[in-house]
């Protein structure tokens, strides 16, 4: 095949290679772990975290070849302006799919806090639900009381926002600080590039891993302190669910960026990036400022309102 570097109109097609069948693996023995460990927690057995540790590594592992071969591709001249065309539209649009992922679940708990929990209540002309079955539910949200507390028990106390005079000892509020100081930080280091001053990219890409990492601490914190303190777990009914799967999914997305950020790192102190060739540097930091605007919406619909 013809060099794109020298035929502008060659389309470079790499290799097939096996890199997708891994990244299903190492996904599959994360989510089984998982699983089977909530399963095990839940019958009183201690369960065991050694799957999804190495579902994680491996994860990691496939990743770090993949995005190097992508990368040396690049370095080699194979992606010319039509490729790299076909680069952003990808972006775009496996960004526009994690917008859908995100909906489906906000959509899911809108319905919950609207309609579901209303009708429960006797609201909407479904009187007899909660006159026959559960006359004594309260349809507030968030549910303290499930409906049947035999097989979902309610939580303690809830992770609902307190008065905003009380945030600076709020978890959340910190959360979302830290994420919107990252958002600033990751655009500084954009400028950096445009800029061509390799120091300030290096060291404003290198805080905003930094925040990233303390912000998955921060949230594996809230997530101790919801189990142990406030007894709001998966088996809280609704609440429970709606919290977890919403704030897990974004922990995991925040775990996926922060290790995608941290390969621009490593590629910013071998002297890649240039202002007319950093589209590698720009899509993570549009996948990062993706995240940072859920995060907001999280903040608002699942803590304060």
């Amino acid at each position: 095949m013809a060099n794109p570097k020298a035929d502008p109109s060659i389309y470079y097609v790499p290799h097939n290679g096996w890199y997708p069948v891994f990244i299903g693996l190492a996904v599959m023995l994360m989510l089984t772990g998982f699983g089977t460990w909530l399963i095990d927690t839940k019958n009183g057995e201690e369960g065991s975290w050694v799957q999804s540790i190495i579902g994680l590594l491996m994860l990691s592992y496939v990743l770090f070849r993949w995005f190097g071969k992508v990368i040396d591709e690049n370095m080699e001249g194979m992606a010319n302006p039509m490729l790299k065309r076909s680069y952003v539209w990808g972006m775009g649009w496996f960004i526009f799919s994690e917008v859908m992922f995100f909906a489906a679940f906000f959509g899911a708990l809108l319905y919950a806090r609207v309609f579901s929990v209303a009708w429960l209540g006797g609201e909407g002309g479904k009187a007899i639900t909660g006159e026959y079955l559960w006359p004594d539910f309260s349809s507030d949200w968030p549910v303290m009381q499930n409906p049947d507390n035999t097989l979902f028990q309610g939580p303690n106390e809830s992770m609902k926002a307190p008065a905003v005079s009380d945030w600076l000892s709020y978890l959340p509020f910190w959360n979302t600080a830290i994420l919107l100081a990252s958002s600033v930080t990751v655009h500084w280091a954009h400028t950096a590039i445009k800029n061509k001053a390799r120091g300030a990219l290096i060291t404003w890409l290198g805080v905003t891993i930094a925040l990233g990492v303390v912000f998955l601490i921060l949230q594996a914190e809230e997530y101790i302190h919801a189990y142990n303190e406030l007894g709001l777990t998966l088996s809280s009914g609704i609440y429970g669910s709606t919290f977890f799967i919403l704030t897990g999914f974004h922990g995991f997305h925040v775990t996926l960026g922060t290790f995608i950020l941290i390969v621009q790192w490593f590629r910013s102190f071998k002297g890649h990036f240039q202002p007319d060739d950093c589209f590698g540097f720009e899509a993570a930091s549009w996948y990062w400022h993706f995240v940072d605007v859920v995060w907001v919406c999280l903040f608002f619909f699942v803590y304060v309102l």
